[in-house]
Parts: structure tokens; sequence; C-alpha cells
């Protein structure tokens, strides 16, 4: 509890640009798990969701024409899948990464520090489900468990993620197109997501 507080006030003193910067480099993360999902399943169309977030990249970046945040809400709410319709594990990490995109535009728009730490709590809870689905073991007490998920290499990944991306933001006061490039390469992450996933070809 003690590491969200810290994150919230840290995010609270955070620019428009570098709220974000974070909430799209998380959303960048995840990325592969609704590509995934969408070519396994049909749903949504993955190339608009990675047109969004070149968009929004290109944006903070500067290098190319801004993107109209409002209009694509639309697009980015057209693309959550319905986890009522999906009775698959899948779903449920292309179902956060999508609410992620979409929470990285209201950051944009707003500027809502809020909307930042979702999309943390979304990543980290969603490398929480997944260790414990996968490889969590049913003897385990509640505490194992807990002890299990926190020390696993996805969780430490996951965090020093996070870590780095705040550490680089919190140094740098204005965005450059150097900046956001190279974070932009630490968030696509050769194309591995938060839970270890890749969508094996490019979008």
């Amino acid at each position: 509890m003690t590491e969200l507080v810290q994150l919230e006030r840290q995010l609270k003193g955070f620019e428009r640009w570098q709220l974000t910067a974070f909430a799209l480099s998380l959303s960048e993360r995840m990325y592969p798990n609704f590509a995934l999902f969408s070519k396994l399943v049909g749903f949504g169309d993955h190339q608009q969701v990675r047109q969004i977030l070149d968009g929004v990249w290109n944006t903070l970046s500067g290098s190319g024409a801004k993107i109209n945040a409002e209009v694509q809400l639309d697009n980015v709410e057209a693309n959550i899948p319905d986890l009522d319709e999906y009775d698959m594990y899948g779903a449920m990490p292309a179902y956060d990464a999508v609410v992620a995109l979409y929470s990285t535009l209201i950051c944009l728009l707003e500027g809502d520090a809020a909307e930042a730490l979702g999309v943390a709590n979304l990543s980290r809870e969603g490398v929480e489900t997944f260790i414990e689905v996968s490889e969590a073991n049913d003897q385990m007490s509640d505490e194992e468990l807990v002890r299990f998920i926190n020390t696993h290499d996805l969780m430490l990944d996951e965090e020093a993620f996070q870590q780095e991306v705040l550490e680089r933001l919190s140094a740098q006061p204005q965005p450059s197109a150097a900046f956001v490039a190279a974070l932009r390469e630490l968030a696509t992450n050769q194309g591995v997501s938060n839970i270890g996933i890749s969508d094996d070809e490019e979008a």
C-alpha cells in the first residue's frame, strides 16, 4: 500500500505530457495481449488500436500530426471486449490493454493523475492474475501465494519497468523527439507484453 501512495504522489506532481507518457508506456507494453486475442478470436481491430497508440506517441514527440483524442475515444471503446461474451482467460488481458489506452487518451485530454494511476494498477493486477492462473498451486496458503506472485520474474519485471518509466519522466522536464523515441523502445520491449506474451508478427 505504501508503494501505491508513493506512486500516486509522484503522478500528482507530473505534467499532462508526463502522465500521458507514463500511461502510454504501460499501454504499449500491454498491446500484444490485445493484438493476439484480436487475431485469435476475430474480435476488434488490432490495426486500429495500433494506429491510435502510434498517434499518441507521435503527438508526444511532436514528430507527426496530433491525434484527435476525443474522436479516438469512441474507436478505442469499440475495441473493448465484453468479458461476459468470452469465457476464456485471454479476454482479460486484452480488455485491460484497451481500457489502459482509453485512460491514456483521458490523460492526454485532461491530465488526470487518477487515470494514470489506474493504468499502473491495471498492468500490475494483470500480471498478478496471469501468475495466479498459469503457475500458482491450489495448495498454497494466501501468504504463500502473495509471496510467490511478488517474487515472480514477471512481477519483478513489471515493477522494474514502471520504476524505470517514472525515473525517466521525473528527470525530463520537457518532451523531446529523442526522449519519446527511447521511451517507446523501452515500452515496446521487443514485442513482449507485461505477461510475457508476444504477438509474433509485426502489426
